[in-house]
């Protein structure tokens, strides 16, 4: 049974130290280390860390934003931990899933981002529907789109498309289409180009 840390600072230049202080002090044996964004869903140390654990171990965590990007992925590695048997504990607010209390601010929890959730769509279906009242909805933006230059950019300095597409959070088929779409702009130029000479 081992206890195992989970430690993370969002940038490069920042330090873990305190983290680390914390959790040696609280026994743990073993701990995953990252330096990466909160909203960056490719964590590989927190991946390899819900992995690595087996049942009878407990996970510990500083607070709840250093493993967690919002209730939800919260609610969803606790569950993943709770399926291998692992416990789960948040320092800062003494929060542990294998006490009681611990269940039940879980269950808490649950309630809230489900209710969040729901409050959010409501109030989008809400806005949608006033939106299309006065003419002016049209729909979300295309989001692979609005990266278009970043795309071609990215391929330009040789980058593999797999690791464009996973960088901007996009599709792999959208960074195809960006880029077939590039060459098309650039063969119709040569073109235009060709037929004024």
């Amino acid at each position: 049974m081992a206890v195992v840390g989970y430690a993370r600072v969002s940038t490069h230049n920042q330090k873990l130290d305190a983290q680390l202080d914390q959790l040696h002090g609280a026994g743990v044996e073993k701990i995953f280390e990252e330096k990466a964004s909160g909203v960056d869903a490719n964590r590989e140390e927190l991946a390899k860390m819900l992995d690595w654990v087996r049942e009878g171990d407990t996970v510990i965590c500083c607070k709840l934003d250093r493993i967690a990007r919002s209730t939800q992925h919260l609610l969803e590695i606790v569950d993943r931990l709770e399926k291998k048997g692992v416990a789960f504990r948040v320092l800062n607010i003494n929060l542990d899933t294998s006490t009681p209390t611990g269940k039940l601010m879980l269950t808490m929890l649950a309630g809230i981002a489900t209710f969040e959730r729901d409050m959010m769509l409501e109030r989008q279906r809400e806005g949608i529907a006033k939106a299309k009242e006065r003419g002016a909805y049209k729909g979300r933006k295309p989001t692979a789109r609005m990266k278009t230059e970043d795309v071609l950019l990215l391929v330009a300095e040789g980058k593999k498309k797999v690791d464009v597409a996973r960088e901007l959070g996009i599709g792999i088929a959208s960074v195809h289409r960006i880029i077939a779409a590039g060459r098309r702009a650039v063969v119709g130029d040569i073109a235009k180009y060709d037929s004024k000479c």
